[in-house]
């Protein structure tokens, strides 16, 4: 049957109220997609049969006095006789999650924000012809009960209902109880639905804000002043990666979406501000995965007078910090494994000596530029002609070295053909003052010392010009206002990136980055 004859076939309700003209769009729309079925008719004959006695099915009246946990928190460990002789009555709202009726009396379970807990409503108490008002709720309608507290037989703690309202009527079933939404697309697109249904979810929400909120806290105390830099930019800078592309109609031209905050915030230490920090949004024009989403969150910091080393221990610190305040532990499970996260029990390891004892490729293999490109081509990576020793020995190091940096490494002195912001080692200037963060087989953070020379600068930004002319589309451009600022002066700095998403994957045992970002981009639905 075609989009237009479904659309067209008649719908029968069992009802000749005239309210059941207002239900026709949307029973017609989800006639068209096939999701219409003898569930949402039923619910609809039952709104239908609520406005034919008047009552408003999304009313904005019912005073909530008390969150459910507040009830638990003050009468949990309370007997049933007290209750019994305890005659405050409490005002809840939330969703009905369960329903079990047995002809003149009703158990159900509301579930708000904080907690749930079960109600219990009985005809001889709530009258005939309310409790008749009451029987036509279904599971996922969101009500409004005032009642006192007793102990059923079973000892559950549960509300007694003496007065109750409907507050917003639901017109879809939530999914079965007891498999709730299995398809993981399906709860990352209707994610919420996923947190009504799926107590993990909201539990790992809760610890992501937790998370940021502990972030915070730690640099505001380490004396960091939070900012805000634009998130759309006329030159995308700060990382190499491919940017998103808008356009400004007003001023007619082209701005990128922000890959970094970074070349903004090395700004502001020019102007004095002498540490920053942000917690910024990125778009990042590339595919999707376990561990990539083209919108995430990133902390971003820096620190004037610091050096790269200075940043490997606050790091352990912050870290640290956050897995006891939010797990209650500084070693963490994540995926089957332990991940010490104890300040002084982190690895440190320059990045050519990982490729040599993680990587198992001799210096001899690593350091010859015919030999590791042999070696990239051999483990099935592409090679690009022209690309630099250092880009190809960091494909090796992807391939060898990077999953099986499970506990906290951090690797250090990356070549300088890939760091183009980074500051030259002061006795080896191949090398950089910079350093990567891995655990779980990924990298967690970049950190490094800033470059604060303008003409060494210059002649980084003019070499990924030249490599993204030869069809790098990741390479940096050339900023010129930059460079004017490193020209007025920028003290001597260290600064910091940490994937937010990727943090609270460790802390909440999160498999997927889109278990931990609320709406992650899908592709779009079918049908």
């Amino acid at each position: 049957m075609g989009q237009q004859e479904k659309k067209n076939k008649k719908i029968k309700l069992a009802t000749k109220s005239a309210h059941a003209a207002r239900f026709m769009p949307m029973l017609e729309a989800l006639q068209a997609k096939d999701e219409l079925n003898p569930v949402i008719k039923t619910r609809v004959e039952k709104a239908c049969g609520l406005l034919d006695e008047n009552i408003h099915l999304y009313p904005n009246d019912f005073k909530r006095d008390t969150e459910i946990k507040e009830i638990w928190d003050k009468c949990g460990e309370v007997d049933g006789e007290t209750l019994e002789n305890d005659e405050t009555e409490y005002a809840i709202a939330g969703r009905v999650v369960s329903y079990r009726s047995f002809g003149k009396v009703t158990f159900f379970h509301v579930q708000d924000r904080s907690a749930k807990i079960q109600v219990y409503a009985a005809r001889d108490e709530l009258g005939t012809e309310a409790y008749q008002r009451f029987k036509k709720t279904d599971i996922g309608d969101i009500v409004g009960v005032v009642g006192t507290l007793f102990r059923t037989k079973t000892e559950e703690l549960t509300v007694r209902t003496k007065g109750f309202e409907l507050v917003t009527k639901s017109m879809r079933p939530l999914p079965e109880k007891y498999h709730g939404l299995k398809d993981v697309e399906t709860r990352y697109r209707q994610r919420y639905v996923d947190l009504i249904v799926t107590p993990k979810t909201k539990e790992i929400f809760k610890a992501r804000t937790a998370i940021v909120r502990e972030m915070r806290d730690f640099f505001d105390e380490k004396g960091f002043m939070e900012v805000e830099t634009p998130m759309m930019q006329p030159i995308p800078g700060g990382a190499t990666a491919k940017p998103f592309e808008t356009h400004h109609n007003a001023l007619d031209m082209k701005l990128y979406m922000r890959i970094a905050p970074e070349l903004y915030l090395k700004r502001l230490l020019v102007g004095g501000l002498e540490r920053v920090y942000e917690i910024n949004r990125n778009f990042r024009n590339e595919g999707t995965s376990t561990q990539h989403n083209p919108e995430f969150t990133m902390l971003e910091f820096y620190w004037a007078y610091a050096n790269f080393e200075d940043l490997m221990d606050l790091t352990e610190e912050l870290f640290a910090r956050i897995a006891e305040k939010v797990t209650g532990s500084t070693i963490v499970e994540y995926q089957g494994d332990k991940i010490d996260l104890t300040v002084g029990k982190w690895h440190r390891v320059p990045f050519h000596k990982s490729l040599e004892t993680i990587g198992g490729v001799s210096p001899e293999v690593y350091a010859d530029y015919e030999k590791c490109k042999a070696l990239v081509k051999e483990k099935g990576e592409k090679v690009v002609e022209g690309e630099k020793l250092g880009k190809l020995q960091a494909k090796l190091f992807d391939i060898l070295v990077e999953p099986k940096l499970i506990q906290p490494h951090f690797i250090y002195h990356y070549p300088t053909d890939i760091s183009p912001l980074s500051r030259r080692n002061e006795e080896n200037p191949d090398i950089t003052d910079r350093f990567e963060l891995f655990m779980t087989g990924r990298e967690m953070a970049n950190a490094f010392s800033e470059l604060n020379d303008p003409v060494d600068q210059r002649g980084r930004f003019e070499i990924q010009v030249q490599e993204k002319e030869a069809g790098d589309e990741e390479a940096h451009f050339m900023d010129e206002d930059y460079v004017r600022a490193l020209e007025y002066g920028m003290p001597p700095a260290a600064g910091q990136g940490i994937g937010i998403d990727r943090l609270v994957m460790l802390m909440t045992d999160s498999a997927s980055i889109r278990e931990v970002i609320l709406f992650p981009l899908l592709r779009p639905e079918v049908g």
